[in-house]
């Protein structure tokens, strides 16, 4: 168990400063290193496990909590999300004074600038990452497409449409 722990230490920490604007952007890359390289989920139970943290109340970072405590119970939620939450904190706090400082230099802008595309591109590989595994067959494939088509296209709220697909699974049509 002592191992898990460390694991997961080394894993969250490292994805805690790459977490720019959210645990979304990281997803691929946590999901690699839980499911992948690890072994500890299988792409269905990740994909699971992050519906679950989204509908949850809170931050979407939850899934960190959901995954340390199906490797290592409540010491392996506790540290698994001390590490997301720890290295993240004390990073933009700095930031912030930092970037409080510079508020008319030049390079701040540029940053700026630079971080957007960067953002969009992580969340997207999120998405896809997250597409790929749900969309297990035709059928999955098909109402995946029709909820993301939805999203884009409508206001609908995404709960409304997370209620939808599990009503889909309970009645065992996928």
């Amino acid at each position: 168990m002592t191992a898990h722990l460390a694991a997961l230490v080394v894993i969250f920490g490292q994805l805690s400063v790459l977490a720019v604007g959210g645990v979304a952007p990281v997803l691929p890359e946590m999901q690699r290193q839980v499911v992948g390289v690890r072994g500890w989920l299988t792409p269905a139970q990740f994909a699971g496990l992050f519906a679950l943290a989204q509908a949850a109340p809170g931050p979407n970072m939850l899934i960190s909590t959901l995954i340390g405590w199906r490797v290592a119970g409540l010491p392996g939620a506790l540290v698994a999300t001390g590490s997301l939450i720890g290295p993240s904190s004390l990073l933009a706090y700095a930031t912030a004074r930092l970037w409080h400082r510079a508020r008319g230099a030049t390079w701040r802008s540029i940053v700026q600038a630079g971080l957007t595309p960067v953002t969009v591109g992580l969340v997207a590989a999120a998405a896809w990452m997250l597409a790929t595994a749900t969309a297990t067959d035709a059928v999955a494939a098909g109402i995946t497409a029709a909820t993301a088509l939805l999203l884009v296209t409508t206001r609908i709220h995404p709960l409304l449409l997370l209620a939808a697909g599990a009503a889909i699974g309970a009645a065992g049509l996928v």
